[in-house]
């Protein structure tokens, strides 16, 4: 009986081969393969990488954005100031407006700004210091709604800004889309804060207020200066606020404290030859009307973009949405990694849309990794089959050896292609441990069947 039970044991481990082949990585060759083992170095890393690979794009319609396209509808042309004779006066009354505060310039709705970035230049013209002149220069209006468009960001908000605080907001934005944040911002134009100067000048005009102060003086000159008769006889005002200021023109230019009245956006000047205000009044009256319906015809612009705005948002979301179905179906081709062996789940990895994945984002990817108790982590493997239909027999096993653990920083470096398999070898511990959980039974059925016999 006992000779019977020995005899069942050793028919049992010999055939041990065929109870449990385990799946092995081996450099020798046979007709139908061709293998390489190449250790994962910092120089075969270089290596691999090398092979020409162009990773799948997202389509275009999730870089596009629902603004920055079309134009705003404007007021069209406006009617010129309406002048009419008047009387001189006895006395000229002096009332000067009040100081106005010193504040950094803000940006407004019309301003255009100035985006500069790096551009990236050759050897030589970074030898020739031909670098620093290379930048790209982009302008941008600011909309009524107070933002810029621009390509890869979207819509940034900007108005009623400082340039400080406009440049740390694209800076963030810039960090945020992966943009390199290197870059300089300036108002090109100035048209957001103006100022109307009609009357008795050579040239009625508007104009802008920049970085520096505009005083009184310096809007008369942009108006070609005062034009008339008798100095003592005509004097300047200013509506500001609902509040009309009157200044005579004969001590506007003998006291230089009235020359540096500063005006502020929004301000009326109006050189009066008149007793009677009513010129003076019927120009405000005429601004004021022209203010309001410039107003009225962008509310109404701002609408038909906000309404243009919704309904390309809309049709991106249906395109972005369909797209997504259809790669949840599989109706989408995708680039893949085939993970097998001593892994938490032999499965696949997609590659991902506009850039490259490494061998440490396949093996790591949702939790997974290697598990250390049955997994041997010298033998990671990278299995690459040659791409050329002369050598598709011949495969590339490239061997991660992670005993150490900083050799995962070579796996973050080493970079995936399609239809790469990933395998991971047991440990021997694993394989003898599988072995003996197949052989027991049998073991125990055998020695069943001789005490019974």
């Amino acid at each position: 009986m006992r000779f019977f039970i020995a005899a069942s044991v050793a028919l049992s481990l010999a055939g041990c081969g065929v109870v449990y082949q385990s799946p092995t990585v081996s450099s020798l060759s046979n007709d139908a393969t061709k293998v390489r083992v190449l250790p994962v170095t910092a120089e075969n890393v270089l290596l691999a990488n090398r092979s020409e690979y162009r990773p799948q794009t997202l389509p275009a319609i999730f870089s596009q954005t629902s603004g920055g396209v079309g134009s705003m509808r404007g007021a069209g042309a406006l009617p010129e100031p309406a002048f009419e004779a008047e009387y001189r006066p006895a006395v000229l009354e002096t009332r000067v407006p009040p100081a106005v505060q010193t504040r950094p310039y803000r940006i407004g709705v019309g301003d255009v700004v100035l985006l500069a970035t790096p551009s990236v230049g050759s050897t030589v013209e970074e030898l020739s210091g031909l670098l620093a002149a290379q930048n790209r220069r982009q302008g941008y209006t600011v909309q009524d709604d107070g933002m810029i468009a621009i390509p890869d960001v979207g819509r940034v908000s900007i108005a009623d800004m400082t340039l400080e605080e406009a440049e740390a907001e694209l800076f963030q934005r810039l960090v945020e889309n992966q943009i390199d944040p290197t870059f300089s911002l300036e108002v090109a134009e100035f048209n957001s804060q103006r100022v109307s100067i009609g009357g008795a000048v050579a040239a009625p005009t508007v104009r802008s207020i920049g970085l520096t102060p505009l005083y009184l003086t310096d809007a008369l000159a942009a108006a070609g200066g005062a034009k008339v008769q008798d100095l003592d006889y005509a004097s300047v005002r200013l509506y500001r606020d609902g509040t009309l200021y009157q200044i005579p023109l004969s001590r506007l230019y003998a006291e230089p404290e009235l020359q540096k009245v500063r005006l502020v956006s929004g301000d009326s000047v109006f050189v009066d030859t008149a007793y009677e205000l009513d010129q003076a009044q019927s120009y405000f009256e005429e601004q004021i009307k022209l203010a309001e319906f410039k107003q009225r015809s962008r509310q109404a612009a701002l609408q038909e973009l906000q309404l243009e705005v919704s309904i390309r948002s809309a049709n991106l979301a249906e395109a972005r949405g369909n797209y997504k179905t259809r790669l949840d179906l599989g109706a989408v081709k995708r680039d893949y990694v085939y993970l097998t062996g001593e892994v938490q789940t032999q499965s696949r990895f997609a590659l991902p849309f506009d850039q490259a994945a490494t061998l440490a984002d396949a093996l790591f990817d949702g939790g997974a990794g290697v598990p250390t108790r049955t997994g041997d982590v010298s033998q990671i493997y990278v299995l690459r089959g040659e791409t050329d239909p002369r050598e598709f027999g011949a495969v590339t096993a490239w061997n991660l050896d992670a005993r150490n653990a900083s050799a995962i920083v070579l796996a973050t470096r080493f970079e995936l292609r399609p239809n790469d398999v990933i395998f991971v070898a047991e440990q021997p511990i694993t394989k003898w441990n599988r072995v003996v959980n197949q052989i027991v039974p049998s073991l125990l059925t055998a020695g069943a069947n001789a005490v019974t016999n």
